[in-house]
């Protein structure tokens, strides 16, 4: 056998040692956005350190942030006439709230069937332990064939806030040729996805301030405006009667879809029917004009995340509450620019805001949307890579969510990215009972062993 089947091997016998390195890896609650979980991000950090130098990763090296660290590590043996890959991913975990809606504690990986429930298991632990194992499988069996450097961060759910900084300081130790994320997913098990588009993030805080206290809604009903009142009305006006934002310029800087595009996007078969299953609706709504699957990868949106006001307990108490707050997020696409679209929003509320209350918005985390060429030689050995396992040639689609390190390496380092992933859509990410799939998880283990040898062959240095 050659290097490449002995790799395929040992990872194929190795699964169970894979999975049980994952199991580990969960328990540690590491929730990017809770304080109190601090020391356990710190923890996972170095247990994610320690496992990189466990199977061989060099210069492997914990660096402090201002929040959560990132590990750093590499292995460059290949020469200078193979590429290097810079491979992403991230150790932090949403928070696991409502707690009552989990079948099994979220952080006891449960395993039922062929799936493994439990918080990160899909998103991304699951996906990171697949690179790791598929670096292991070739360390353990010869030659790695191309040079790898790790960056894995601990704040991805919260935005990423330190990434910007850090990349522009290790500029020079982060110098490569492609970049490996497998933070994305699969649009169904037998079908192998390549992402070449991310939306970006604008998230925000509103606040609305009436009365400097709670009131007895009896004795000043009628006559106080209620913040709370205020904020719904605001935040309904966000959007007309045909699903579209209104916050002023909104839509200036979006590109309209080429024909081209529509037609590869319907091929992807996912229809209205589509969404309304994976999501328990009775039938989807969006943007007039748009198909679901343009509505979701291609379109800006602007969503409610949450409301907090007044008097939400068991029971009954009359109140006007002095304050409310929602929390909105914006999905942006090409040319869209958070900063712009905050000033967008303040314009909104200066317009429609009622002088009866004051308001504030703060912009709390962001991330540039991002796109890639699908014809890049990185981009086609990894859809050679997933081929080579799943039988049938990739999708291409652009995803809905958000991965602000996509831009911000493209922005720095001048290095595009190779966005795949092996979650499937009804894995729950972000809410309770997320799982990951095994059968195609261990798959996506082979396919990324493939994806190294192929980067070999495909990806040709500009050499001088």
């Amino acid at each position: 056998m050659d290097t490449r089947s002995f790799a395929l091997s040992y990872a194929a016998e190795n699964l169970e040692s894979s999975l049980l390195f994952l199991k580990e890896l969960i328990k540690i609650p590491s929730v990017s956005t809770e304080s109190e979980r601090s020391k356990d991000v710190s923890n996972c950090a170095n247990f994610i350190a320690h496992r990189l130098t466990s199977i061989g990763i060099e210069h492997v090296q914990v660096y402090e942030t201002a929040k959560h660290p990132i590990v750093y590590g590499d292995h460059l043996h290949a020469g200078s006439t193979q590429p290097t890959i810079l491979i992403y991913g991230h150790y932090d975990v949403q928070p696991v709230d409502p707690l009552e809606l989990w079948k099994n504690p979220p952080f006891e990986p449960t395993r039922i069937g062929d799936n493994l429930f439990a918080r990160g298991s899909s998103d991304m632990k699951g996906q990171l332990v697949a690179c790791l194992s598929a670096v292991d499988a070739i360390m353990k069996t010869g030659k790695f064939p191309v040079n790898i450097k790790f960056i894995i961060e601990g704040e991805e759910e919260i935005g990423s806030p330190s990434i910007k900084k850090f990349l522009q300081e290790k500029k020079d130790l982060l110098i490569s040729d492609v970049v490996l994320n497998p933070d994305t997913g699969m649009i169904a098990a037998d079908i192998p996805t390549i992402v070449y588009g991310l939306r970006g993030l604008a998230y925000f805080e509103i606040r609305v301030f009436g009365p400097d206290h709670d009131l007895h809604s009896g004795a000043y009903g009628g006559v106080v405006h209620n913040p709370a009142q205020v904020l719904c009305d605001l935040v309904s006006g966000m959007h007309d009667a045909d699903g579209r934002v209104t916050l002023p310029g909104f839509y200036d800087r979006v590109l309209p879809l080429s024909d081209q595009e529509r037609k590869e996007l319907a091929r992807l078969n996912m229809d209205d029917n589509y969404y309304s299953n994976q999501t328990g609706t009775s039938g989807v709504w969006g943007e007039k004009g748009y198909s679901s699957i343009e509505r979701i990868s291609c379109r800006p949106t602007l969503e409610v995340n949450g409301f907090l006001s007044g008097f939400t307990s068991q029971g009954a108490k009359t109140i006007i509450p002095s304050k409310a707050m929602a929390k909105i997020s914006t999905r942006l696409v090409p040319n869209q620019k958070p900063e712009e679209v905050n000033i967008q929003l303040v314009s909104y509320l200066e317009k429609h805001a009622p002088s009866t209350v004051r308001w504030e918005v703060e912009l709390i985390s962001d991330g540039f949307p991002s796109i890639s060429d699908i014809n890049l030689p990185e981009t086609q050995a990894l859809a050679s890579a997933l081929e080579m396992i799943w039988g049938v040639k990739p999708v291409y689609k652009r995803e809905g969510g958000s991965v602000p390190v996509t831009a911000d390496i493209q922005q720095i380092l001048g290095i595009d990215s190779v966005l795949t992933g092996f979650g499937l859509p009804d894995d729950n990410i972000h809410s309770p009972n997320e799982k990951l799939h095994l059968p195609t998880w261990q798959k996506g283990i082979l396919a990324l062993v493939h994806f190294f040898f192929n980067a070999s062959k495909t990806i040709k240095l500009d050499i001088k």
